[in-house]
């Protein structure tokens, strides 16, 4: 069975043309909730649209990030994350800059802003498709395990996002970190019985050892994503 076109009238395509977001990514934002390991074989054995119901996980996973975005923006930025770095490092930068502390730490803090969320985002999926491929018992290829990697994600950040201003807050931030945790959790049990796991004990040791690739991953993102922040500073 090959991809479907979605061909139904109204409301949904005019949604779609104004907003990317039609009735594909709606049935998307509810079976993820509601069926996500079904969901999971029809990306596998259907297509990247899982036979022209689902939004493609990449394309979904773009749109969640921009969310993301955009409420990392509202909050202030990566404020936060500037906020940790100590005087000994930002006094010799901020004197290079020849500007001043306030104007290069809002310079760093946009390019920050900018790329926290796009550089997380692919060091998740390149730390996770990898073990995801291995414990599947088809031989997936990379195409077919990226896809998968990126309906895991699909599903592990959807409750994430109403809740994940919260994250860029001082008070919560610790918090949500742990809710991050647990929905990872949730996530991986909820899709790959069958597939991905066989036994709840399987499935609990491999959410945790998939959890933490993905904090590594996010450990490693945050060399990058401040050495272009504190390199914005100076130059931009």
């Amino acid at each position: 069975m090959t991809d479907k076109p979605d061909s139904s009238p109204g409301l949904d395509h005019l949604s779609e043309d104004t907003t990317g977001f039609g009735r594909r990514e709606l049935r998307t934002v509810r079976d993820a909730f509601v069926r996500p390991a079904a969901m999971l074989e029809a990306y596998m054995n259907l297509g990247p649209t899982g036979g022209g119901e689902y939004a493609r996980p990449l394309r979904f996973y773009f749109t969640l990030c921009g969310i993301l975005m955009l409420q990392l923006f509202l909050m202030g930025g990566a404020t936060l994350m500037l906020g940790q770095l100590g005087s000994e490092v930002l006094d010799p930068l901020i004197a290079r800059s020849g500007k001043s502390r306030d104007v290069f730490l809002s310079d760093a803090d946009n390019w920050m802003s900018l790329v926290l969320v796009p550089i997380n985002a692919v060091l998740y999926a390149l730390a996770s498709a990898p073990l995801l491929r291995w414990w599947d018992p088809e031989n997936l290829g990379w195409r077919r395990a990226f896809r998968g990697t990126f309906h895991y994600l699909n599903v592990w950040t959807l409750p994430f996002v109403p809740i994940g201003f919260l994250a860029y807050m001082p008070a919560t931030a610790g918090w949500m970190s742990l809710v991050m945790v647990i929905l990872s959790f949730i996530a991986f049990l909820r899709i790959g019985k069958g597939r991905w796991y066989r036994s709840t004990l399987g499935g609990v040791v491999k959410a945790a050892v998939l959890t933490l690739a993905t904090f590594l991953a996010a450990l490693v993102a945050y060399l990058p994503t401040t050495a272009i922040g504190l390199l914005g500073g100076v130059l931009g």
